[in-house]
């Protein structure tokens, strides 16, 4: 299966999806000015991804800042692995933030509350 590579630009985040390694990152900005064109790419990728995943999949979510669109297109990024976890293959998600940044933190809190997946909160010391 081929991996997705995106560089991050001030825009969007970078994103590198390897089924082969079963790591899956988002990092940096996401205020893409269509996010659901820059997402789709993504979630299409984990339909297939979710016929044969690898034995444990590992999402690290590292933003800085997204915009309330993107926050809808990450959650449909969850979903998709959300039903993978379900369909019994391991699944862990790791959201990094900042250790002064309580929005991201409750950003990742929310996100937590709705997907359930084993979330895992990672503070990075600024």
């Amino acid at each position: 299966m081929e991996a997705i590579r995106i560089e991050g630009t001030p825009k969007t985040p970078s994103v590198s999806f390897d089924a082969y390694k079963g790591l899956l990152e988002i990092k940096g900005r996401s205020i893409p000015e269509n996010s659901i064109e820059f997402y789709k790419p993504l979630i299409e990728w984990l339909d297939v991804y979710g016929a044969s995943p690898a034995p444990l999949t590992t999402v690290d979510i590292q933003l800085e800042y997204f915009n309330t669109s993107s926050s809808k297109c990450i959650l449909d990024v969850f979903k998709k692995l959300e039903s993978i976890y379900k369909n019994g293959h391991e699944v862990v998600i790791n959201w990094y933030y900042e250790e002064d940044d309580e929005d991201m933190l409750e950003a990742g809190e929310d996100y937590q509350s709705i997907i359930k997946i084993p979330f895992k909160m990672v503070e990075l010391e600024g």
